[in-house]
């Protein structure tokens, strides 16, 4: 399998990222050709025409993808985002949405949660969805929403009951399936967010935008419990993605340092250059043990909360570590954008922010897994 996404990658090289880079433009070929080789589906039950793998076998093509220079956030939402609708969905949804999302016929790449005044803190969000009879009526505003004017579908995250109201903080938030073409122009206006990467970011503004009920995806005010499974998804493979861009900052770095002659000699016969390298690449093959770890747990259908967020945190330093001793290798040339060092350099920054912060995650494990008192 990874053989074949490297093979298909290597269609698209390099210069075609950095195009679309400059352009701001969305890889629609590659996303097309990747999901009629069926790997944007492979978490898709058979059933549904989908390959029926695990979230592992959804990892190792993630890391190819960004090993290969490509960029895989322009189509890893179509894997985790799915998750809600397979495992909360109706009968009828599933039905519905899945063999399309499977085909290609649909795209549902967009997770609607955070928000301009509560970023992490999810459970204080604001958008409100309100029961009228067979509809609920959406007013509020979401930022740095990605892939909305790429795609057909989105699970949108509101309160449907408010924070004051509610026993825990967890509690009254929906999940609901948003059909964007019905969405766009009628109570939902996209503004695009002119960003430091290429992750087609929108800032979402809700006016009184009209769903019908049965978008609803599983419980009312069980939502965050509907989208918990897909954050986890979300850290696991965000976490691939980092090894990934890992394994190809320290192929660019061996490959420079081996040609690179300076004062007669390769670059690379200098332990200064050399213990970077080999440190970040020990580093990466740990952070890639934790990522198969958690997505092994996951499979499994075991508790990964720690796990995922673990994977995702050390896999991100990972990624930032050899990217930045690739940009030291190359010297003033990682600066030029004809070697596409500093795209990857600056999509791989992401992930020490997204989807959930380093800080958050320790956080995390200070409290739930070491048992210290809550710091938030």
């Amino acid at each position: 399998m990874r053989e074949a996404v490297a093979a298909l990658c290597a269609r698209y090289g390099e210069d075609y990222w950095r195009r679309l880079d400059s352009e701001r433009g969305y890889p629609a070929e590659f996303v097309r050709e990747m999901t009629e080789a069926g790997f944007l589906a492979v978490l898709i039950p058979e059933v549904y025409g989908g390959a029926g793998l695990g979230l592992i076998d959804a990892c190792a093509i993630m890391e190819e993808i960004s090993r290969r220079g490509a960029h895989a956030g322009a189509c890893h939402a179509q894997m985790y985002v799915m998750g809600a609708v397979l495992r909360h969905g109706s009968d009828a949804q599933k039905q519905r949405y899945l063999p399309k999302i499977a085909s290609g016929e649909l795209r549902l790449q967009s997770f609607g949660v955070t928000e301009p005044d509560t970023g992490t803190d999810t459970t204080a969000l604001r958008t409100t969805a309100v029961r009228e009879g067979d509809r609920y009526r959406v007013n509020g505003q979401k930022v740095w929403i990605s892939r909305v004017q790429h795609s057909d579908l989105m699970v949108l995250l509101a309160r449907t009951t408010p924070l004051d109201q509610v026993e825990r903080r967890t509690h009254g938030l929906s999940a609901f399936i948003v059909e964007l073409d019905q969405a766009i122009g009628h109570g939902l206006d996209v503004q695009p967010i002119d960003a430091m990467i290429n992750h087609h970011a929108c800032e979402l503004f809700f006016d009184d935008l009209d769903i019908p009920a049965d978008s609803l995806l599983g419980d009312e005010g069980d939502g965050f419990r509907v989208i918990l499974d897909g954050m986890n998804a979300e850290r696991i493979l965000i976490g691939a993605e980092c090894v990934g861009d890992a394994r190809y900052f320290i192929d660019k770095a061996v490959a420079y340092a081996a040609d690179r002659v300076v004062f007669n000699r390769p670059i690379g016969s200098n332990q200064a250059v050399q213990f970077p390298i080999a440190r970040c690449y020990a580093e990466t093959e740990a952070a890639a043990l934790m990522v198969e770890r958690a997505a092994m747990l996951f499979d499994a259908a075991e508790r990964c909360g720690a796990e995922a967020n673990m994977a995702k945190m050390l896999a991100a330093d990972a990624s930032w570590k050899a990217g930045d001793m690739c940009m030291q290798t190359h010297g003033g040339f990682a600066f030029s954008r004809e070697y596409h060092i500093e795209r990857k350099f600056r999509e791989t920054r992401l992930y020490q922010i997204a989807p959930v912060s380093t800080n958050l995650i320790l956080s995390y494990i200070a409290e739930h897994v070491l048992g210290l008192p809550r710091s938030y």
